[in-house]
């Protein structure tokens, strides 16, 4: 599987090598929010992880609620890839939405975990 989505927007507010920042002023869609900025306005690089996961799991659920589970699978990847790997997509998708900034995983853990 090759991952194709990046970049949710947040993470180019911080600067340089800042690890977050802070605003009054919290904008976008709240079902993809990360708790910390919806309710603080406290966003970082964890808060587009959190999104990157959000996004994971409403195309996993939307497909299952569908009885359609299996069509998360490209059809021209059907043959090459295997159950465990959309698996442990929802695995990473699940740390990806954990309460705590500290829990979720990098971007860079996403992409080669999901890839």
């Amino acid at each position: 599987m090759n991952p194709k989505i990046s970049d949710f927007g947040l993470a180019r507010c911080v600067a340089g090598n800042e690890m977050g920042a802070k605003t009054r002023h919290v904008v976008g869609t709240h079902g993809y929010m990360s708790p910390e900025y919806a309710i603080d306005g406290i966003f970082s690089v964890k808060s587009d992880v959190f999104s990157f996961g959000i996004l994971l799991l409403e195309i996993a659920w939307k497909l299952y609620k569908e009885d359609r589970s299996l069509d998360i699978i490209d059809e021209q990847l059907a043959d090459s890839c295997h159950i465990s790997q959309v698996l442990r997509s929802i695995q990473v998708g699940l740390l990806c939405v954990q309460q705590c900034p500290d829990d979720r995983p990098n971007m860079s853990f996403c992409g080669y975990d999901v890839g």
